[in-house]
């Protein structure tokens, strides 16, 4: 849907329910409510069908055009655009940057503000490095800057490789299920034409940047760089990074490929860095390490903050403490010591109230102890499943499924059973309130119970797939239903009420263009925009309905049925939804003391100051050291995200 028609959906939806309740209820003028409903019905229809893309198909039937494509490809470009500067200055990486640079196996030797020259001359690049050396950091200003110099040509598509299961799935079909993932609007039939994120990849309109070899399991790391180069073969555009010992392991090659190293940052860029991120008086305090430095360069001290891991840690740790601690060899004797000690303290020095400098970005001040417990916890539940990123739907699985569909189910029975009784309990028959409000709690229970277990298949190309004849449909069934029971005006209201709640479903379901950005704010919002709009607008046709039905000199029932309306429309807009199940191990979690209340507020805020980073809608821990620290010393071996799909 283009987003013309998702807004003229929209408008449409509302002018209906202006409509219906000015003919309900300015009855001055003798208008009478059966026939101005029926018109109106009509005239919903109408309008949602000259703005059915399902009609107006054939347009977009085909495979999409050259035409279609260079749209897709633009606007993918500059969805990406927005999406890594966000990241890029959310890591401080605009205000301070340590300049890398690298050796190259063959080819000139470079540093990080020449990445982009670097690559036009070679598009095709391995960047290797010890942990923490910087890999990462640089594949992101890569793909940056390629987008920022972008006329013509393949847009790069940064992708961490711990997701890719190479026995499940080839490496391009993956890359197609991540681009409608993470940029759902590909499916836009209308703006796009069909298949264009499949053609997207076999056209090689986008090229991946691959980060991260060294995440995929030492047995299956051979198997799957040979699948990378034969799907991309010398003469196509390829980035990827890996640790130096691992791609020494899989003893494999990338052809044509200039593979670089990243060297230990300069002790002078260190000393430069760390009283750049203090104020006067801490940087006073960094002058002790400073001179050891200088003393001895190729100590266990200058070994251990030789990467930028290291460093942005000691600045974070340190910002409001006493770093020359890091001399004592009793305690640090060598720069894994040094190293796990930093990443220790890492949450303490981000969360708290000692003022430290980046507190500032956070929306509030988190209690270092919770904080640390908090993300201890979530590492830990990442460490049991094995796996490196952390997407918010995936909460549910920190809850046993039995008991996870049990609490939700019982909720919405509750939910659903009570909004039904109340009303029943005020109408012409009260003592059946409570057998119809258990009846409907059960049938809800057992719907909530057989949706947390399954997954709705998206629709396939069809009728039903036609905005006005799905809306047309349930709208004429419902209407059906309560004209039966309660009177023609009753049933009008009612069936047009579930059309609309139809179709604003389907207009703010659809994304209409690739103009927003991946990210796990937006992936959730497009959830609770659909829960909370169904909600709304049965609890308006509920109350309507309550008001025709009851007669006008009883104006509680008004509001008891928008009450009502409100709770059963909540019940029936949430059952397949991520977002339910998301809210229900939340609450769960954070009555157990696991997690935060404002679960999503402390992740966001985590990400501001630095312990978690963002990969389109999931987050990640700033690096994988952290993850595992938090996680405890024992690290689990961590196989790929896409296995527990």
């Amino acid at each position: 849907m283009s987003r013309f028609r998702q807004r003229a959906v929209l408008t449409g939806c509302v002018l209906a329910a202006v409509l219906a309740a000015a003919g309900l209820f300015v009855t001055d003028y003798g208008i009478d409510p059966d026939l101005w409903l029926t018109g109106l019905a009509l005239g919903f229809l109408a309008l949602l069908a000259a703005l059915d893309p399902w009609l107006h198909r054939k347009r977009a039937a085909g495979l999409a055009t050259d035409d279609n494509l260079d749209a897709a490809a633009s606007a993918l470009a500059r969805a990406l655009h927005a999406q890594w500067n966000e990241e890029c200055h959310a890591r401080g990486l605009r205000e301070h940057l340590l300049d890398l640079h690298w050796s190259a196996v063959r080819g000139e030797p470079g540093h990080s503000d020449a990445v982009v020259r670097a690559f036009q001359r070679t598009p095709r690049m391995v960047f290797l490095g010890e942990p923490g050396a910087g890999k990462s950091t640089t594949a992101m200003l890569l793909t940056i800057g390629l987008l920022d110099r972008l006329v013509d040509g393949p847009v790069p598509f940064l992708l961490p490789l711990s997701t890719w299961n190479p026995e499940a799935e080839d490496v391009r079909t993956w890359m197609t299920r991540r681009l409608y993932e993470d940029h759902p609007a590909l499916r836009n039939t209308e703006l796009y034409g069909s298949y264009a994120g499949d053609l997207l990849v076999e056209q090689r309109r986008i090229f991946p940047v691959l980060d991260g070899l060294d995440q995929i399991p030492a047995e299956r790391r051979a198997d799957a760089l040979d699948r990378i180069n034969r799907a991309f073969p010398g003469s196509h555009p390829l980035v990827l990074t890996c640790r130096t010992a691992e791609f020494a392991e899989s003893a494999a090659t990338v052809p044509n490929a200039q593979v670089v190293e990243l060297q230990p940052v300069d002790l002078e860029e260190v000393a430069g860095y760390l009283r750049s991120v203090s104020d006067p008086v801490g940087a006073a305090r960094w002058e002790p390490v400073f001179l050891h430095l200088r003393d001895e360069p190729d100590g266990r001290l200058a070994e251990a903050l030789s990467t930028p891991l290291a460093v942005w840690l000691a600045g974070v740790v340190y910002g409001y403490g006493e770093p020359s601690e890091l001399l004592d060899r009793t305690r640090f004797p060598d720069r894994f010591a040094i190293e796990n000690h930093l990443a220790d303290l890492l949450v303490g020095g981000a969360f708290g109230d000692r003022g430290v400098a980046h507190q500032a970005r956070a929306s509030q001040v988190w209690p270092r102890e919770k904080a640390a417990r908090w993300l201890a916890f979530l590492a830990g539940e990442m460490r049991r499943r094995g796996v490196r990123e952390l997407g918010w739907w995936e909460l549910r699985r920190s809850v046993g499924s039995t008991w996870l569909a049990l609490l939700g189910a019982v909720a919405l029975g509750l939910i659903g059973g009570f909004g039904v009784a109340w009303l029943m309990a005020y109408a012409s028959t009260p003592e059946l309130a409570p057998i119809t409000g258990l009846a409907a709690g059960v049938a809800v229970a057992v719907a909530a119970l057989y949706a947390s277990g399954h997954r709705v298949p998206k629709p396939r190309l069809g009728v039903w797939r036609s905005l006005v004849v799905v809306s047309g449909v349930l709208g004429t069934a419902a209407g059906l239903v309560f004209g039966a029971l309660y009177g023609l005006s009753a049933g009008l209201v009612v069936g047009l009420g579930i059309a609309v709640a139809v179709a604003l479903r389907f207009g703010l379901g659809s994304t209409a263009e690739l103009s927003h950005p991946s990210s796990p704010k937006w992936t959730m919002a497009r959830d609770r925009i659909a829960v909370w709009t169904g909600s709304l607008v049965l609890a308006v046709v509920f109350g309507a309905a309550a008001g025709l039905v009851f007669g006008p000199k009883q104006s509680g029932m008004v509001g008891l049925g928008l009450a009502c309306g409100l709770m059963l429309g909540f019940t029936l807009s949430v059952l397949h939804l991520r977002w339910w199940w998301f809210t229900v191990a939340r609450i769960w979690l954070a009555l157990r003391g696991k997690l935060p209340w404002e679960l999503m507020v402390f992740l966001e805020d985590a990400r501001k100051l630095g312990v978690l980073r963002q990969a389109g809608a999931a987050y990640q821990f700033r690096h994988a050291l952290v993850q595992d620290r938090l996680a405890g010393d024992r690290a689990a071996p961590v196989r790929s995200d896409a296995e527990l799909a």
